[in-house]
């Protein structure tokens, strides 16, 4: 009974956790047209989050210390794989990245079949063809070659394949407590986009004055909202649940992105794109369909 509450606590605060993260790309624009081009939003972002998680952390310094160096690595990959995903926000179409990173189901299966050795069911190999079909849709709907075109669709895509690499570490190894998990993800961030923004722009020359306080606003509550509270919540729940549900359950950010950047920002997909991504969409689906264990089997 108490794993089944567990679970399902889990389950509800990821889904929580992607309907909020649709409204995410807001302060990542709001934070460009104010003051900081490209990953260097971020970058304010992921240090504000890392300053608001570091007093948990230093209280609770000797659980960090003894937790899995690799579960540690895994925070940090993860946060270094949410920084590609945030900035892909900036340069390229808010549903076209959305999808694009939740492409991870597909991945989560292939790493766990092809690195852990993992049992893969065939529902699952039919999830992975159906992903990679939406994946060619999607990108080739204009007629061109199925690739991401431009830096932010193909930041979206790395982004994905080093979350599913990410939640597969996180898994595995025993992990330290989510206050904790979520102060090494931020700081697994802030390295991300510190070795990710000088490559992309340059430092502005000025930030004006008149806008110094709006930027603060929004920083402060893009780090402590998004980076701070949820994915405190985030990495307690997938610590709990298995990677290939994870990235389903996330996919509450693609209908509250979609709608929103839409509603919002006037963002719109051609039929073929709609298409493409609901093959994305089945994909997540079909990898936690149910499906009889065989004996001895590992779970995919």
């Amino acid at each position: 009974m108490q794993n089944e509450r567990t679970t399902l606590l889990a389950t509800l605060i990821v889904i929580g956790t992607g309907a909020l993260w649709g409204f995410y790309w807001l302060p990542v624009r709001r934070l460009e047209e104010l003051a900081l081009p490209g990953a260097w939003g971020t970058l304010a972002i992921v240090t504000a989050a890392a300053l608001f998680l570091a007093p948990l952390a230093i209280r609770r310094r000797r659980r960090l210390a003894s937790a899995d160096p690799l579960a540690l690595a895994s925070f940090a990959l993860g946060g270094a794989a949410f920084v590609l995903y945030s900035v892909g926000l900036v340069y390229g179409r808010v549903a076209i990245v959305i999808l694009l990173f939740f492409l991870t189901p597909v991945w989560s299966t292939l790493i766990g079949r092809y690195v852990m050795g993992w049992h893969t069911p065939r529902l699952r190999v039919v999830a992975i063809v159906v992903g990679l079909a939406g994946l060619a849709v999607m990108l080739g709907s204009d007629g061109d070659m199925p690739l991401p075109r431009g830096s932010g669709e193909w930041l979206a895509l790395i982004s994905g394949l080093l979350w599913s690499v990410a939640t597969t570490g996180i898994r595995t190894k025993s992990n330290p407590g989510p206050g904790e998990a979520a102060f090494v993800f931020a700081l697994g961030a802030c390295a991300g986009a510190l070795a990710l923004a000088p490559l992309l722009d340059p430092w502005p020359d000025e930030i004006a004055t008149d806008s110094l306080g709006k930027f603060i606003g929004w920083t402060v509550a893009a780090g402590g909202l998004w980076w701070g509270v949820s994915m405190a919540g985030l990495m307690w729940a997938t610590a709990r649940l298995e990677p290939a549900r994870v990235g389903l359950l996330l996919m509450t950010e693609v209908l509250v992105g979609t709608l929103s950047a839409a509603l919002l920002a006037g963002e719109y997909l051609g039929r073929l794109e709609i298409l493409g991504g609901a093959l994305v969409l089945a994909a997540g689906l079909l990898e936690v369909w149910p499906i009889k264990r065989q004996d001895g089997a590992r779970p995919a």
